[in-house]
Parts: C-alpha cells; structure tokens; sequence
C-alpha cells in the first residue's frame, strides 16, 4: 500500500501537482514508518518469547516411604516411566543444557537439554557428606550426545552455540506431591501442580 503512494506520489510530482506530490509521499513515509516499526515489534516479541520459553521434560509424583526415605515416578512427555527410591530430604535433578545464538532462537532453535541424573538431596551439608546417597541416570543411552559432541568440535559448534552448562533444581519432600520438571532457557525450576478443584 505505501509503494502505491510512493508510486503515485512520484508520478503527480512529474506532472507538477505539488500538493498531491506532497501529500502522497508523506502518506507513503508514513506507511512505511508503520511497516518498520511492526516489523521490528514482531521481531522483538518473537525474541522475546523465545526468552521466556518454558518446555515440561517430566512429572513427578514423590511419596515419602518412611523416615528421609521417598520414592519419586517421573513421567516423560514421551510416555516413559521410571520409579526411584531416594534417601534424604529433597528431590534433586540435574540436567545438561545447550542454549543456541540468538539468530538461531529466530529459525526456531531453542535450548537444548538432557536429563542427566536424579537424586536424594539432605539439607544440612553434614548429612550430605555422612548419610546414605541415592543417585540415578537418567539419561537415555544414544548413539550420539549433542552435549559431548559440543565438547570434542568446540569450533565446529562455537558459532551455533552460546552456552554449555549444567542446570540442577531441588524441591523439599516432605509429602506426597505432584511436581512438574520444566526447562526454560535459563535452566532447570521444579513447581507444584496446582490442585484440580474437583
């Protein structure tokens, strides 16, 4: 629409009519102006969705089964179950995290992860280093690991990938509860589920 103005806008200033010259290419710069700044906007939102992303990797149903004792089902959203029983007074989970440039964010790239580990956590540090551990993979044997194969062709990825780190959140267990385990682009957060009213 505002290349129409421009258009008409150049074509009524060779004929001379100044005011309608005028008055078309300031409707044009104004269409144009809008276009840029709607672009930039949509660009923007997009960007910032993709900072805010939240992606569920696992529910949790944890039980205590006796004194710092709990056992602890993670569903995957692939349907996949596992059941842990842990020792202490916490639910840990760990995970690698791979978070990708922010052009590649754009074509639809977002953070990578991989669950590494589930474990029992104690909340005193003396009972951490004194007490029973319980620690589990959780990781899925495959052919490839995107985390290792960063490491071994550092320069390869060093383009793609604006950071490697490891992510661990821990939630107190102190009764039955139903957690969800989400990734976001900053890491690892554990919530409870909300309670259904019903």
């Amino acid at each position: 629409m505002s290349f129409a103005f421009l258009l008409l806008g150049l074509a009524l200033a060779r004929r001379r009519r100044a005011l309608g010259a005028t008055l078309a290419l300031l409707l044009a710069t104004l269409l144009l102006s809008s276009a840029a700044l709607f672009a930039t906007v949509t660009v923007a939102t997009q960007g910032y969705k993709a900072l805010t992303r939240e992606e569920l990797a696992a529910r949790v149903a944890t039980e205590p089964t006796g004194s710092r004792r709990f056992s602890a089902r993670l569903v995957f959203p692939d349907g996949r179950e596992e059941t842990f029983t842990l020792a202490g007074d916490e639910l840990y989970v760990d995970a690698h995290i791979l978070k990708w440039k922010p052009p590649l964010n754009l074509l639809g790239l977002h953070t990578s992860y991989e669950l590494d580990r589930v474990a029992g956590r104690y909340s005193g540090l003396a009972d951490e280093r004194a007490e029973p551990r319980t620690v589990y993979t959780l990781a899925a044997p495959k052919p490839f690991n995107l985390f290792d194969l960063r490491r071994s062709y550092a320069l390869l990825f060093a383009p793609l990938v604006d950071a490697e780190y490891g992510s661990a959140t821990f939630i107190e267990v102190d009764e039955a509860a139903e957690l969800e385990l989400f990734v976001s682009t900053t890491g690892l957060l554990v919530r409870k589920r909300p309670k259904s009213s019903g």
